[in-house]
């Protein structure tokens, strides 16, 4: 997948790591749809409270935001997952007999805990680009798994979520995160990114968040 020039380099900083989240077992099992249905409903419950963390993580995004391009791109973010995203876990969950008030009321896992606060805390106590290192190997994770599943068939139980992360508006979202963080790096790093002082922890960053990834499959596949 191309979202970007910064994507590519954090990916491949991430080595084995990348993957190992992007081609778990808990994957492989969302594409065959040999994955167990408690499986994929425990993961729903932890992903939808893992989403409202997320969004929070967006929202400060756009207080660490220096332009009104990038304040603009994060609160749209901010929408898109509470009016949208969230519906997917929703009707999905409501079909199995699921209320969203069980869904609310699910109880964090530690590597749900981990991954949420992880994030938060690279918000609070880093800028923009800490936050953006953070946040992107799930954005882009989702994007490049739903696309590669999607292109093998996304036949099978899972389709809805196949087609939500594989379809055309999911793959625009990747792309548009991918030009704002570019924009960001390049605001703030300049030219030659990998240069600068910094580089080496943001790359750490991404890093630590697709472990955190790889962390988050494990548990679903453990309900």
């Amino acid at each position: 997948m191309s979202y970007g020039t910064t994507f590519p380099l954090w990916r491949a900083a991430a080595g084995h790591h990348w993957p190992a989240y992007t081609e778990h077992a808990f994957v492989a099992g969302l594409g065959d749809g040999t994955l167990p249905q408690d499986a994929f409903l425990h993961y729903l419950r932890q992903d939808y409270v893992f989403l409202i963390h997320f969004s929070r993580a967006w929202a400060l995004a756009v207080a660490k935001g220096e332009t009104v391009a990038e304040m603009r791109h994060c609160a749209a973010t901010v929408h898109a997952l509470i009016d949208h995203e969230l519906s997917l876990h929703i009707d999905i969950c409501a079909r199995a007999g699921i209320s969203e008030d069980e869904l609310f009321a699910t109880e964090e896992r530690i590597e749900n805990l981990a991954y949420t606060r992880f994030v938060l805390d690279a918000g609070h106590s880093g800028d923009f680009l800490d936050l953006m290192a953070a946040l992107a190997p799930c954005v882009m994770g989702y994007g490049e798994i739903g696309a590669r599943l999607l292109a093998a068939g996304g036949d099978g139980p899972y389709r809805q979520w196949i087609e939500t992360y594989g379809g055309d508006d999911y793959q625009e979202v990747c792309q548009a995160a991918g030009a704002l963080i570019d924009g960001a790096v390049a605001r703030r790093l300049g030219d030659d990114p990998t240069a600068s002082p910094r580089w080496a922890s943001l790359c750490n960053r991404f890093t630590t968040a697709t472990r955190l990834e790889v962390g988050f499959w494990d548990m679903g596949l453990r309900p």
